[in-house]
């Protein structure tokens, strides 16, 4: 089983920047792809961006392209999103998620992050 605890989320103007982490525990996350997901108020939870297992290669939704940067440390069991240039429709519940298998089937429990013009 594999544990995921998320922190970092919090209350920022438009324009600013945040870097969530997702430290993973019970056993190693270093050969899983990892992911970052987001749900918003009233809307259904959406992929923001994945991570495989050496860290050399990264997808991103269309939406933050250019603004996230998803990471990882192996040695720290650790994924981080950098966020940068925050708009307010990137206010969210942010979940990190690793895949096992074809499906991300562990979760974490979100961090709020609330963007605010």
């Amino acid at each position: 089983q594999v544990q995921l605890v998320e922190s970092g989320g919090g209350l920022v103007q438009a324009g600013g920047s945040l870097r969530l982490s997702c430290v993973a525990s019970g056993r190693t996350i270093s050969t899983y792809p990892m992911g970052w997901f987001r749900q918003a108020p009233g809307k259904e939870r959406e992929f923001v961006a994945t991570i495989n297992w050496t860290g050399g290669s990264t997808k991103y939704a269309d939406s933050v392209k250019g603004r996230f940067t998803i990471s990882r440390d192996s040695a720290k069991n650790t994924v981080f999103l950098e966020m940068k240039s925050l708009i307010p429709e990137d206010t969210a519940v942010y979940y990190c998620a690793a895949r096992s298998g074809n499906d991300f089937n562990y979760w974490g429990q979100g961090t709020q992050v609330t963007v605010v013009s």
